[in-house]
Order: C-alpha cells, then structure tokens, then sequence
C-alpha cells in the first residue's frame, strides 16, 4: 500500500510540474504580446497573438477531456466522466471482439511460453521470496485471524472420533504381534519383561512384605510372616528364571499364549471389539480430551511465534524454497512444460473464448460502478503528464504558423 501511495504522489508531482510548464510557455507567449504591442514590433505580436489562442484552445480542449473548463457546464466538455458507461461498454466489446480471437490468442501464447517464462520467473530466488512473503504476511494471519477457534477445536475432535471409529485397532495389534513373533524379537520383549518384572519385585520386597503381614491372621503373632514372604519372593524369582530359558516349559507357554492370542486378534471380531472399546475409552478420558483440544492452540502459537521472527521465519524460508524448487523441477522435465502449455492453449482458452461475452460485460459493468469524478482523476493522472504536451504544442506552433501567415500578409 505505501509503494502504491508513493506512486500516486509521483505521478501527481509530474502532472503539476508539466501543467507549471505549459503556463510558463503560455505566459511567456502573453508576454511577448505585450513586448510587441509596446514596441510596435508587429512580427512578434503576430506570434504571440497565434500562440496565445494555440495555447487556450488545448487548454480547453484537454480540460474538457476531464471536467467542465472553469467549472463551467459547456456542452460536450467533460467527456470522460459524462460518457463513462459508454466508454465501458466500448472497452467490454473491444476487448471481447478484437482481443478474445482464438487464431490470434494461439499464436501469442506459442510466442509466450507461459510454462517457461512461469516456472523461470519462481524459481528465481527474490520472487519465490516475495511469494512466500506474501502468505506468511497475509495469507496465514489472515486465516488464524478469520477461523474460530472453538469450531477448530471441535472440528478436530469430531475428526479425531470419527477416524478412532474407522480403525481396526485389534487387526493393528495383531498385525504387530505377528511381525514381532516372525521376527524372533518376540523372545527379546519377553526376557526383558522379566527382567524388569524381576527388578521391580526386588525394589518393592518390603512393600509386599508389609502386604503380607497385614493378610496373615493376628494370632500367628508375625511368625510366619517372614517365611510366607520369603516363599512368595522365591516362588516368582524361581518362576521368572524359568521363564527367561528359552526352552522352559514356562517360556513355551508363554510363546504358545501369545500365538493363541494372536490368532484370536485376528479371526475373532468379538476380542477386535474389546480391543477398539479400549483404545476408544482411553481417548474419552478428560485428560486425553483436553490434550487433543490444546492441539489447535499449541499449533497457532507455534505458528504465530515463528511468523513474527520475519525474515527468519522457518515457514517463509520453507515456502520460499518449496516454491522455489517447484519452479526448478518443472523446468527440467520437458514432459511437464509441455503438458501446462497445452492447457493453456487449449483448455484455459477455451475458457477464455466460450465466456469473451461475460468477460466483455465484466468490464463494461466494471467502469460503470466506477464514481466519475474518481475515473476522471486516475485517468488524468495516468495520461495528464503527457497531455500537458499537446498544451505546451499548440501555444509553440501556435505562434509559428501566426508567423507564417505575417509573413504572407507582407510577401503579397
């Protein structure tokens, strides 16, 4: 928006210097009137009476292209703002007539290249930047901005549910049973189970006595407190160091459970069930509900905080080489150059051609919307500067051909 201020005031400086100018040439030519008037120099009154009337008649004549001359309403001045919607409907038709021409179009975007010139021109470092400029400064804080986060949330756990449902989870288990079982990794888990079972059961041996002591009647007096404790501790050790052989009778119990619980995960759909019920009423539990609700925060935040590091921001320097990357690839694959030109030539043309009619509308009912005074104005600012060369034309050849004719009037 500043770039385009400043543009604006540019063109306005050069407009009011060129109008400047044309006035210094017409009062130069008023002076030269009044020079020859007094000193009876009748070349030079013949000059400059030509180059006064030169100079006010475009003047007139290019004011009253814009508004009425000194406010004053002369018929057929301010012909832009009074024929406003005609000149739009000229436009729309001129446009869709003379532009919108199938033969012509082909011909211009074989000369183009659009692939070529589209894919240079974003695989160059400074536009893939500008690019990605414009998404992080725009584009995205936009979006943070319009979403309500409360929809976001709720959508996220509706998603989260409904994608839970469509799971097998019970399958998924038993698919990863089974690759652990083929993989011979099944009997690494195991002993290491047990070895963290065993190490465990060490480090809470006096909690299980205590336990054990407050199970036995009163009367044993704590006397067989101790020697059931022992038992119980030498019972699991025996137990777990039987188990980790891995030709036990225990370890191949354990082997044959885990295959019979493999098989039924897989073929029974009542324990598929019991395990899909499961996972579901883990994810129902408040905690994981507030987790899965704080997604959406820690990724705004996340998003916003590394937004505002600007040009360091990991997501404008990733969309920058992304950008630029796709422009690199397709460039290199001839295949793909060709395949966008062809939509552009045939399809998006077709586009073009089968809605010229709308298009031409388009602009017609585009200038008509548009304020006359506002109209006016751009379009003396666009042009004005050049205009002032027609003022500044009139009042110099003005006088010269006000010469000319002196010069007859004393030949004849």
């Amino acid at each position: 928006m500043a770039v385009t201020n400043e543009s604006a005031l540019d063109k306005e400086g050069q407009l009011a210097k060129m109008k400047r100018i044309a006035l210094i040439v017409l009062g130069f030519a008023v002076l030269c009137f009044f020079v020859g008037h007094y000193y009876k120099i009748a070349w030079l009154k013949a000059f400059s009476e030509a180059a006064m009337v030169g100079g006010i008649a475009d003047w007139f004549a290019v004011v009253a292209l814009f508004r009425h001359p000194l406010g004053i309403p002369i018929p057929h001045t301010a012909l832009i703002p009074q024929n406003k919607d005609a000149i739009g409907q000229n436009l729309g038709t001129f446009v869709s007539d003379e532009f919108l021409i199938k033969e012509k179009l082909e011909v211009k975007i074989d000369e183009f290249n659009f692939a070529v010139k589209a894919t240079t021109w974003l695989s160059t470092e400074d536009n893939a930047t500008k690019i990605a400029g414009l998404v992080v400064e725009n584009l995205i804080p936009g979006i943070l901005k319009t979403v309500d986060d409360e929809d976001v949330r709720q959508f996220i756990q509706t998603q989260f549910q409904a994608k839970l449902n469509e799971i097998n989870f019970g399958e998924w288990v038993a698919m990863g049973l089974e690759s652990l079982s083929n993989s011979k990794k099944q009997e690494e888990l195991i002993s290491n189970l047990l070895i963290i079972f065993s190490e465990e059961l060490q480090d809470n041996k006096e909690v299980i006595r205590e336990k054990v002591k407050g199970s036995t009647p009163w009367y044993t007096m704590g006397i067989a407190d101790k020697k059931l404790a022992d038992g119980i501790f030498n019972g699991l050790y025996e137990f777990i160091d039987q188990a980790r052989e891995s030709d036990s009778l225990i370890r191949k119990r354990i082997d044959l459970y885990v295959v019979n619980f493999i098989d039924e995960l897989k073929n029974s759909a009542e324990m598929q069930q019991k395990v899909n019920s499961l996972v579901i009423e883990f994810t129902q539990k408040k905690e994981v509900q507030d987790y899965i609700s704080s997604i959406w925060e820690k990724l705004k935040t996340a998003v916003t905080t590394d937004l505002e590091k600007g040009s360091d921001s990991k997501i404008k320097l990733s969309l920058a080489t992304m950008v630029r990357n796709f422009g690199k690839n397709i460039q290199d694959d001839p295949l793909m150059i060709t395949k966008i030109n062809d939509f552009v030539k045939i399809d998006l043309l077709a586009v073009l051609i089968r809605n010229k009619k709308a298009i031409g509308d388009l602009i017609a009912n585009s200038v008509k919307s548009w304020d006359k005074k506002e109209i006016s104005n751009k379009l003396e600012l666009e042009i004005g500067k050049d205009l002032q060369y027609i003022r500044i034309n009139g009042t110099v050849v003005g006088g010269l051909v006000g010469l000319l004719i002196y010069a007859v009037e004393q030949f004849l």
